[in-house]
């Protein structure tokens, strides 16, 4: 801008409730936001400036704020000190602490003979973990070779010269540790292959501490025909698993209090978690490296968010959003509960053939605008949509990220299960499950005023536009006196509506609901706005999901991230539109760093123990039930409730992976006598269904409140998981049933 001359400026910005007193115009860089469409004036801007000392406050400070504020200055205090403390302690243990360093050994392993290698540091305990690289077989593929590597820890004494022709070498050495068994490739892969890395504890039994003429070795036995290279390194004081559960617990029970009683942002609480969590593997010498950091962080899933957040945002320029919405609105004949069944069906059906934080990010805005027509309030409509996204996603093994992990699995596979016997086994149950919510839906929200909004409509829009002229204020920089001009603007803009809100709430006590819009003034209220852009956009969309269905297919070398890039930089280059600064600002990325954040959060927690903590004692429970007859009824019931319960609270995707390899390796004892079908069913309904529990249970669920607070809609974790839980509890409960009848009384596997 060459001069500081307000008439030049203005802003277009898109607001969730366009209102009649948003007619503004502006021109800067400024960023649009969804759902929003305001213009300012020179006539605002006058105004503004007059009408600058009206209010000084934050913009939607009420009489009722002033009266109770949310916090207390103690309270602000405490949190300051409590949350200071935390960054102090993880602080001081990150600066003290260095990277964990793994040194690999070569060696050199025969058929003909046995090959030890010392362990120079004496344990802090009686464990030894032991890393080994090689020409490893995965373990899902053990069978298709008689190749193998098997370990073990001996200690072994000094022998004095005077014993040497006396006594035997044996007497000087002992085995102190059980045997590690090791599938290898063919003679003919060694070297061949990608060489693969496994590691397991050691348990030191009989072990001699304080003889310091004792020295421990691993020594390592094979049945190749040939010299077999492998890497192998070891850690003498790896992490108390006992411990790590406790302190991963403990992170756990933080994050959630964080969370659910709102102290700080939940972006911002995954951080701390997951920075406390890296300071405790540090105090436990495994402080992992940066690299290792950004391996544990799902960057495909990161990618597939961006790039989908893009394709929304330039995709709510058409005004597709508010037209369906209409449409909607047209065909249920503006009855509420048509409406909300028609949506949350329509949420599933999707949702079993495409990821669920796809649709999330598709049906949200669809949602917020059509509860804005029909004049309802879009937090229980939005809780009731993403519950659907989530059961619907159960069906098929594509639909959500647990059932890709398990129908991935070599033994499911093996089983014969693919993809038409997986969706015919979860479909019905998922039918079943989708009647059983609805009827809780209903009961809950037996009160139709529940779902719409309790204060006169043109109240709301008035929050909304005030939320919105915030959000562009505040992407304003203030690296010139022009942006600060412009800044200033806007800020008075939103003391003046503040002010006005005010004075309408005063007034708004005792007034009746607004009058309900007919379908004419809808349909010429909300029109396609750019249809040039809306076919290009529907072209870049229909691309997407063609290859999203696709992406099974094993020449198609296309990921759902890359699909997703691919689709939003097509978009970005068809639509032409020099504001990219806007595009990018509509991308949710507190979202996307919480995310991040939740990876490293749950592979630190993971690395703890917690997560094999909890396979253990599922697997041991199971191994404990005597009778053969029950033992299958046990073990399915076991598996769907601990995994739905773990999937509320931990993310299901670390879960699922640890979860498959115990219902496998139950599968394959013997004398378990277990089939493999019933129980990758019950994983499959736990660890899809559980998200429902709680708002951070799933990523849809994120995915979801975090558009819906762009828009101006904000649901806290106590309001989801009022609602979540019980609907989770039902729907695990009718999959119990299901499951039981099905492969208990008719044994259908």
């Amino acid at each position: 801008m060459a001069e500081n001359n307000p008439s030049d400026f203005r802003v277009y910005v898109t607001p969730a409730s366009p209102s009649t007193a948003s007619n503004c115009s502006f021109k800067p860089q400024t960023p649009s936001f969804p759902a929003s469409r305001l213009h300012l004036e020179a006539s605002d801007i006058i105004h503004s400036l007059g009408q600058s000392s009206v209010f000084e406050g934050p913009a939607l400070e009420t009489d009722e704020s002033n009266v109770a504020e949310p916090c207390s200055k103690f309270g602000r205090y405490l949190k300051f000190v409590c949350i200071g403390s935390v960054w102090l302690l993880f602080t001081a243990i990150l600066m003290t602490k260095s990277e964990k360093v793994n040194k690999m050994h070569q060696v050199s392993v025969s058929g003909e003979s046995s090959t030890i290698f010392e362990i120079h540091n004496m344990p802090s305990r009686d464990v030894v973990e032991v890393t080994l690289e090689g020409s490893i077989m995965p373990q899902y593929y053990a069978n298709m070779s008689d190749r193998k590597m098997t370990l073990w820890i001996e200690q072994h004494f000094e022998m004095p010269e005077s014993l040497l022709s006396d006594r035997n070498f044996s007497d000087f050495q002992k085995r102190v540790s059980t045997n590690w068994t090791v599938p290898l490739v063919t003679d003919s892969l060694i070297g061949v292959v990608p060489e693969l890395v496994l590691s397991t504890v050691f348990k030191l039994e009989n072990f001699q501490r304080g003889n310091i003429a004792a020295h421990l070795f691993i020594r390592m036995e094979t049945n190749v025909n040939t010299s077999l290279p492998v890497s192998i390194g070891y850690d003498v004081s790896p992490i108390d698993e006992s411990d790590g559960t406790i302190y991963a617990v403990l992170v756990l029970v933080g994050l959630y209090v964080l969370i659910i009683f709102e102290i700080v942002h939940r972006t911002l609480a995954a951080m701390l978690a997951s920075t406390m969590s890296v300071a405790i593997l540090a105090a436990f010498n495994e402080r992992p490296s940066m690299t290792e950091l950004v391996s544990w962080i799902d960057v495909e899933t990161l990618l597939l968010l961006f790039s989908m957040m893009v394709i929304v945002a330039i995709l709510t320029e058409t005004g597709v959003f508010d037209y369906l919405a209409v449409l909607a609105f047209k065909i249920t004949g503006g009855q509420v509960w048509p409406l909300i069944n028609t949506l949350c069906l329509f949420t599933a059906l999707l949702s079993a053939f495409l990821d669920n934080v796809t649709v999330s990010l598709l049906m949200t805005p669809v949602s917020i605008r059509l509860c804005e027509v029909m004049e309802l309030n879009a937090v229980p409509v939005l809780m009731a949509m993403v519950i659907y996204s989530n059961i619907g996603g159960t069906a098929t093994a594509v639909g959500d990220p647990p059932n890709v992990i398990i129908a991935s699995n070599q033994h499911v596979k093996d089983s014969g299960i693919d993809f038409t016997s997986y969706m015919m086994h979860m479909s019905l149950g998922v039918i079943l499950i989708m009647i059983t919510t609805y009827l809780q839906l209903r009961f809950i929200y037996r009160d139709i005023n529940d779902l719409r909004i309790q204060e006169p409509h043109d109240l709301t829009e008035l929050k909304h536009e005030i939320a919105v002229w915030e959000r562009a204020a505040a992407s304003v920089s203030s690296y010139s006196k022009d942006e600060d001009a412009v800044r200033e603007t806007l800020l008075k803009k939103v003391r003046r509506l503040a002010s006005e809100l005010k004075v309408r709430m005063k007034g708004a006590n005792n007034v009746e609901e607004n009058y309900k819009k007919t379908l004419e003034e809808l349909q010429r209220k909300y029109p396609i706005r750019d249809g040039m852009l809306l076919i290009k956009s529907g072209f870049t969309l229909v691309f997407v999901i063609v290859v999203f269905f696709l992406h099974s297919i094993p020449q198609l070398s296309l990921s759902l991230g890359w699909t997703a890039l691919l689709g939003a930089t097509l978009l970005l280059v068809l639509a032409d539109n020099e504001n990219m600064e806007g595009v990018l600002a509509r991308v949710e990325w507190s979202t996307l760093l919480f995310f991040a954040a939740l990876f490293v959060l749950m592979e630190a927690l993971s690395k703890l123990g917690l997560i094999a903590w909890i396979g253990r004692q599922t697997e041991a429970i199971i191994l404990s039930v005597p009778n053969e007859n029950v033992r299958l009824a046990v073990a399915i019931l076991l598996v769907l409730w601990v995994s739905a319960i773990a999937s509320a609270f931990v993310d299901n995707i670390p879960l699922t992976t640890m979860m498959i390899k115990i219902v496998t390796s139950l599968c394959s004892n013997r004398v378990l006598n277990l089939p493999l079908p019933p129980l990758v069913w019950a994983l499959a309904f736990g660890a899809c269904l559980g998200g429902n529990g709680t708002l951070i249970g799933a990523s849809a669920n994120v995915v979801c409140a975090g558009v819906a607070e762009q828009h101006g809609y904000r649901f806290t974790f106590l309001q989801f998981f009022r609602v979540g839980f019980p609907v989770m509890l039902v729907s695990v409960v009718t999959a119990s049933a299901y499951l039981l009848i099905s492969h208990i009384a008719i044994q259908w596997h």
